[in-house]
């Protein structure tokens, strides 16, 4: 394993830990951010199950013509994502990060998320 994949692996590690400390029983809003694409997941850590998700790869996304590698596809997954989440009834989460620095497509995403509903 390289230096940099270990050094992320560490930070991502923290991050989860500092979580779990912190959740209070709470659910996860995780962030994946790839080069072409963004996901983003609300889980339940204590049932190990996924409440609602939401990327740029999904259909409606790929109609609007927006790619997962700007903003405004980061916003659009992470309003669809919290319409999502409190229609099943979640409102608090905690923010994963996911080793990622809170910038760019990350905020983008949170902010979306925290303007449809969700509180973190």
């Amino acid at each position: 394993m390289s230096k940099l994949k270990v050094t992320n692996a560490r930070r991502k590690q923290r991050v989860r830990l500092s979580l779990r400390r912190t959740a209070n029983g709470r659910p996860r809003l995780s962030v994946f951010r790839s080069s072409k694409h963004i996901y983003a997941q609300v889980i339940d850590d204590v049932k190990g199950e996924t409440l609602a998700s939401a990327s740029s790869l999904e259909k409606s996304m790929r109609d609007t013509g927006k790619t997962g590698a700007d903003i405004s596809a980061a916003k659009a997954v992470g309003k669809l994502l919290a319409e999502r989440a409190v229609k099943k009834g979640v409102k608090d989460v905690v923010f994963d990060r996911g080793g990622y620095l809170y910038h760019g497509r990350v905020k983008a995403l949170g902010d979306a998320a925290r303007e449809s509903g969700l509180n973190f």
